[in-house]
């Protein structure tokens, strides 16, 4: 592809599809037709800055081409650097940078059949030649191997996209070759509604908090929300004011839910109290984590109270504009989040002037496109911003220079649905659940070989047996994954081990965000370390060498001991360590850091090449 504005010109259905998006260009300068009455244009500039100024539209319309047409051409992307006024080789990076966009032609139907932890061991393997036998080069069907879609309770899983005006998804999963292969043939077939206890085991049960309206309000009815106490925290913020909410979030010790624990009371006081302006809120709502979908669950399910809290969030820390950053692969989540937020703009709970207290408040959906590394803060403010996803140095820290380099706070969707029952039952009564150092009630997503996958609601302090009693830990258990990909693994005699923070750290391993991943004989080890070493490698940004290089030297080490064992591979197991530590020491952000985690604690707990 020329990577300079070319010859190349968008089709009617291209211009379209940007055109929706940012509406009728109105200079030759910004990709209208170059024709007598337009000739004076090209005399002077006009709008650049204005359409520099737009930037962070380039991802959104980049899905808006990927979403009508099913790849993004050359003359289209031509035709939205012009409109933007982008040059063609950012936006060209830009595009290749996320999985689920394309640059070459391909079929309009996307099949993705999720590979992971969860999924792999459930089969997947079977089920995507299955597929892909099925399915054949003609079928008008492309086929791709997918990273965690964020579905393990229900492995294995499918998604299929279809483009179009509107595009069109569907999911499968648990999936069959047969119901994967409808997903892709007729995804506007209507899709049972999973039951609620199929994500949420204890759906119905009152001593739940975080999860209690799950399974029993109508996710699409703001009136059912409000009826089951939606927005009486909103209501007490306000007579706190912002200053009396941080306090209360400090008190309560609240600390992230994303895995960093970093406390959430102290980075709203420190965004709040940055004298630039404007000041923004930033949902990271990106989870990508294998063996992670407890933020889904909670979008699909009770999206009201993601809205609720992220105005408080944006009221307490001095911000006007929001954004929920959603993963590509939730079109449910997208679709229940739009309708909350068109609800309440409707109502009054959102805009100029919420529940007529004066503070004007509104959100914005920003969806990803299949990158992992963007649930990292820094690397989402680039993607939101329209450039690669990738992490920036610190300091600067977010709450002085963040998002389009403005104070912001970045929370997960746990971390700030957490905030609703700070307000609603008092701090004191919040930082009584849990223990000293981790307060409050935890989400913990449970897959593998148990009877009973799902999301689990338990007090900080429980022990890992404890919530694998719950979830039906089946017989013969080999191995316990605890963080996800990025975690480490425990043995079948570690089950005491208590579910804090400070209580999985001082077991030599990681609690994460709460990914608990249960592995019985059956499944090979081996083949999971590799698929965790193939993820790193493929979710690597490549901006730094440690992490570049180091996740390729990582699967090409485990490609080699997996044909041999005892001491022919004892040099590989010391390149691996030594490559481990370069990653830990010298990457710039997590991914790098943690990438051999999980490696490590399967050699040295497990015994894995033994």
């Amino acid at each position: 592809m020329d990577l300079h504005f070319g010859d190349s010109k968008p089709t009617d259905e291209e211009k379209a599809a940007v055109d929706a998006l940012l509406g009728p260009p109105v200079s030759s300068w910004e990709g209208a037709a170059r024709d007598e009455m337009r000739a004076a244009d090209l005399r002077w500039a006009r709008g650049g800055r204005e359409a520099r100024e737009r930037r962070d539209l380039l991802l959104p319309g980049l899905h808006a081409i990927n979403d009508r047409i099913g790849w993004i051409s050359e003359g289209a992307l031509d035709y939205l650097c012009r409109r933007l006024t982008v040059p063609p080789a950012e936006a060209y990076g830009v595009a290749t940078f996320y999985a689920m966009f394309s640059v070459k032609p391909r079929p309009a139907t996307v099949l993705h059949v999720c590979t992971d932890l969860a999924c792999a061991a459930a089969g997947a393997a079977d089920l995507c030649a299955g597929i892909e036998s099925r399915l054949g080069l003609g079928s008008g069907v492309s086929v791709q191997r997918s990273p965690c879609l964020g579905l393990c309770e229900r492995a294995p899983a499918a998604l299929a996209i279809k483009a179009g005006d509107p595009v069109r998804t569907a999911l499968a999963a648990p999936a069959t070759v047969e119901a994967a292969v409808l997903a892709a043939s007729a995804p506007d077939s209507a899709e049972e509604e999973p039951a609620a206890a199929m994500a949420v085991p204890q759906a119905g049960d009152p001593s739940l908090t975080l999860l209690s309206r799950v399974g029993v309000v109508d996710p699409a009815s703001l009136d059912d929300y409000r009826a089951h106490g939606g927005y009486t925290a909103l209501r007490r913020a306000f007579q706190l004011g912002p200053a009396g909410v941080i306090r209360e979030v400090t008190d309560s010790g609240l600390v992230g839910r994303g895995g960093a624990a970093f406390p959430t009371g102290r980075k709203w006081q420190a965004t709040a109290a940055q004298p630039d302006h404007p000041h923004y809120l930033v949902c990271n709502a990106d989870e990508s984590e294998p063996g992670t979908f407890k933020d889904r669950v909670l979008m699909e399910g009770d999206p009201f109270s993601l809205v609720e809290a992220m105005t408080i969030a944006g009221y307490a820390t001095g911000a006007h504009r929001g954004y929920l950053y959603l993963r590509g692969e939730y079109p449910r989540a997208l679709a229940r989040l739009e309708n909350a937020l068109a609800q309440c703009r409707a109502r009054g709970l959102l805009g100029d002037d919420v529940l007529g207290q004066g503070y004007a408040f509104d959100i914005e959906i920003r969806r990803g496109a299949g990158a992992y590394i963007c649930g990292e803060e820094t690397a989402l403010f680039n993607s939101i911003e329209g450039y690669r996803g990738e992490p920036r140095s610190k300091p600067p820290f977010p709450v002085e220079k963040g998002l389009f380099g403005k104070p912001t706070v970045e929370n997960n969707v746990e971390t700030l649905v957490n905030v609703l029952p700070i307000l609603t039952m008092g701090a004191p009564a919040y930082a009584a659940i849990g223990t000293a150092r981790s307060t409050g009630p935890k989400l913990f997503c449970v897959s593998g070989s148990v009877d009973r996958p799902g999301i689990y609601e338990l007090p900080f302090g429980a022990t890992l047996g404890d919530l694998l009693t719950l979830a039906g830990v089946r017989d013969r258990l080999r191995a316990v994954l605890l963080g996800g990909a990025a975690g480490g693994f425990v043995r079948p005699d570690e089950l005491d081990i208590p579910l804090t923070f400070e209580g999985t750290r001082e077991a030599g391993t990681t609690l994460g965000s709460g990914v608990v991943m249960a592995f019985d004989d059956t499944v090979p080890l081996p083949r999971l370390l590799l698929r965790i070493a193939e993820f790193f490698r493929d979710e690597s940004c490549g901006q730094c060498v440690p992490c570049r290089v180091g996740t390729v030297r990582q699967e090409e080490a485990l490609h080699r001991i997996a044909e041999r064992t005892g001491a022919a591979a004892a040099g590989d197991i010391a390149l691996l360590r030594e490559v481990g530590r370069a990653m830990r020491d010298a990457s710039i952000c997590g991914l790098g850091q943690t990438a051999w985690n999980a490696v490590e604690s399967a050699i040295d707990r497990l015994g894995a090449y033994e």
